[in-house]
């Protein structure tokens, strides 16, 4: 994610740190010191909020580790203002692995909870503590409820939130995962609605949440319809078979004449006809712009990329796209070069396919 800084590593997980955090935390320094006009409050509450951040660090921990068990790798983990993202690689197909791995992260809250209660009720003297202030008070009781309010809040059915996940896995148990998808997003949407209003006459927290929840869901829910519209589709029938190719020894003005008569913007380079290296935009205007454009492209290209055969399943090649560093896969087939898939022409061809189904009719 732009504008993060890596903290390091945690259980082989890269731990990052979104820098509007610090905003946050200027934020609790300055308020915990307007109520009490004390800097070491303001410096409580500031650790009170990394120790809270800790605790959302585990909480994306339990995500990934359960998804570890499925074969599924956590590409990072960053914090935000708002709270900790864990980035999987996929979401598990199977309703019952995405319900255990929704369900890990509020674990994780539920267990800190049941440990500080009951070392509360052990140790602590005097009744049981029923609220949490903003100043003051013990670190213990605080964080016993601040993980009582996690479990509850990211339990609520707000999809792309842990409790939406729930919900669209129980869903998925007895329907179609397109169709639960979309019923969980509906009502993640709604419940957003409702908490992004409460937070006009509230807490304006509140509002962002929502809006986070509300683009979560909308983006979440198209992204699975668009897996299911690729669904069964060979690239042959998406990849663009009209396009331009350099060679290692040419030098960059070809590809700018390229750029110039066309549309192509990443292109793929060849040795001796086998594809070797992909020349990208950005790549090649950042050359230009320090050492001209009589620069072999060889010496540009990027040699480690994606590449796709004809026959390939259309929705695993296209999450490769997504996944590497250019907007070109390069279709190769008994090592020939036959044709490119890129992000645009992808997209051209959903919608394309979305008239047809509208027109009645079927073809490429």
């Amino acid at each position: 994610m732009r504008w993060s800084i890596r903290l390091g590593r945690i259980a082989g997980i890269a731990l990052y740190m979104h820098l509007t955090f610090l905003l946050l935390l200027l934020w609790v320094g300055v308020s915990y010191y307007l109520v009490a006009r004390s800097w070491a409050d303001a410096v409580s509450g500031i650790v009170f909020i990394l120790i809270l951040f800790g605790i959302v660090v585990l909480h994306e921990l339990g995500h990934a580790l359960a998804a570890r068990r499925f074969g599924i790798r956590t590409r990072d983990i960053t914090l935000l203002p708002i709270g900790g993202v864990a980035r999987l690689e996929r979401m598990p197909e199977d309703p019952r692995q995405e319900l255990v791995v929704a369900l890990a992260g509020p674990a994780v809250n539920v267990a800190l909870a049941a440990a500080l209660g009951l070392w509360l009720l052990l140790v602590s003297r005097g009744p049981f503590p029923a609220a949490v202030f903003l100043v003051g008070g013990e670190l213990l009781p605080r964080l016993f409820w601040v993980n009582v309010g996690l479990a509850a809040f990211n339990l609520l059915p707000a999809f792309p939130m842990d409790g939406g996940r729930v919900l669209r896995a129980l869903l998925a148990l007895r329907m179609p995962y397109p169709q639960a998808t979309h019923i969980a997003a509906s009502v993640g949407q709604a419940l957003a609605f409702g908490l992004g209003f409460l937070g006009l006459f509230t807490n304006p927290f509140l509002v962002f949440i929502a809006l986070f929840v509300w683009m979560g869901a909308s983006s979440e829910a198209s992204l699975v319809q668009m897996k299911a519209s690729l669904g069964g589709i060979p690239v042959a029938q998406a990849m663009i078979t009209d396009f331009r190719s350099l060679d290692v020894q040419d030098p960059l003005a070809r590809a700018v004449d390229f750029i110039l008569s066309g549309f192509q913007q990443d292109f793929p380079v060849l040795e001796k006809g086998r594809v070797v290296g992909i020349l990208t935009r950005e790549d090649l205007l950042k050359v230009l712009s320090q050492e001209g454009s009589q620069v072999p492209v060889g010496a540009v290209m990027r040699r480690d990329f994606e590449v796709a055969d004809p026959g390939d399943m259309l929705e695993p090649a296209f999450a490769r796209l997504q996944s590497c560093a250019c907007r070109s896969v390069p279709v190769i087939r008994n090592g020939h070069l036959v044709g490119l898939l890129t992000t645009d022409n992808v997209g051209e061809f959903l919608m394309l396919q979305a008239a047809l189904r509208g027109s009645g009719r079927s073809g490429r």
